[in-house]
């Protein structure tokens, strides 16, 4: 059986090379299982889950102004958080270029969709672009890598704390400081993430950002720090829990692969994912846990991954994942038995922590 291996010219388009990859499909067999028409954005589609969003939220507001109870805030809060991570999936079609066939419409509403987030949006598509394109690498993934077990023994106190206990609120961490033994910025042109030929693009989203915490502060100033708690803080909270504990549980199983060197190829890193059942929150947040088909073909609208995914899997078989558990108890047992992985190998699992 000839086999093959990717060669990346586009962060968006994966072409085959010859290679040998030891699965027993191509990323030629799965494109060609899907529907065409799921490549292809549907602008009208893609406008409308972006104003969806924007209209909830807005009501969100409207209703929590309006009953203005601490009684009820718990719950705008969890339901608020939610839809700004709703909005922030749509941004993130607009960093793949999925949202419609224009660039520059891509880029504005990935704007509008992750300032009033504090995610800068350029700067954060240049870098989940490089976790896309080393997805399952340990070496070289942008996110959710895993340490070796020399590297956890040695690991300070307090960053063990901060990577295995309180990792549900590592976002704005990894956007300030990048992840483990990484350096950079997203918010500076001189972090090692971007080329030179970015430096406008992350500087454009840094000042937008910029500006929307100008605008945080002036309303705090205008209604004081309760506002700013009970309307933005607390709902944000729950945003960055709902990024970190997707973006986790999706590289996070105690039997998906790691890679190291020539033993790693495009494929394998795509494969090495794993989709999730977020139950009545799947339509929330478009779909996101049809997260293997989203890595083999990053360009597939998030309203077309369902299709693409009942498509590839007969063809993947056991390679394609789903957790059917709970989403908390599959939360759980990552947490638990997730640490590292051995110092050697090509391919590599998480090893049970035995102190």
């Amino acid at each position: 059986m000839q086999s093959n291996s990717i060669k990346l010219t586009n962060p968006h388009i994966c072409e085959l090379s010859e290679d040998a990859t030891k699965l027993p499909f191509t990323l030629g067999d799965l494109k060609v299982a899907i529907p065409s028409e799921c490549f292809q954005p549907n602008l009208g589609k893609s406008l409308f889950y972006f104003f969806r969003d924007i209209l909830i939220i807005g009501l969100l507001y409207a209703s929590a102004h309006y009953l203005d109870s601490w009684w009820v805030m718990p719950i705008f809060w969890v339901m608020q958080g939610t839809m700004f991570w709703a909005l922030f999936v749509v941004g993130h079609d607009c960093g793949h270029q999925s949202f419609s066939k224009k660039k520059w419409l891509n880029d504005l509403i990935g704007h509008l969709s992750h300032t009033p987030l504090l995610v800068p949006y350029h700067g954060w598509r240049i870098s989940h672009r490089t976790h896309h394109l080393n997805t399952g690498h340990i070496d070289n993934d942008e996110s959710w890598y895993p340490v070796t077990k020399s590297q956890y023994e040695v690991m300070p106190l307090m960053q063990k704390i901060g990577r295995y206990h309180v990792f549900l609120l590592a976002y704005p961490v990894y956007l300030f400081m990048r992840s483990p033994n990484k350096e950079g910025s997203h918010f500076l042109p001189s972090s090692s993430l971007f080329k030179p030929s970015e430096k406008w693009d992350v500087i454009t989203s840094t000042i937008l950002c910029t500006l929307m915490v100008g605008l945080l502060a002036f309303l705090t100033y205008q209604w004081g720090w309760i506002w700013l708690l009970k309307y933005y803080a607390a709902p944000y909270l729950v945003f960055i829990i709902w990024l970190d504990l997707v973006t986790f549980l999706h590289h996070t199983e105690s039997d998906i692969p790691w890679y190291r060197g020539e033993d790693w190829n495009f494929l394998k890193g795509a494969v090495s994912t794993i989709d999730r059942d977020y139950g009545l929150i799947n339509y929330i947040h478009h779909d996101i846990g049809t997260h293997v088909a989203h890595h083999i073909f990053l360009n597939i609208p998030h309203y077309n991954l369902k299709k693409a995914t009942e498509a590839i899997k007969p063809i993947m078989g056991d390679y394609f994942r789903k957790c059917e558990k709970p989403i908390w108890v599959a939360l759980w047992q990552s947490w638990i038995s997730c640490h590292f992985v051995p110092d050697t190998g090509g391919k590599v699992y998480y090893i049970p922590d035995k102190k």
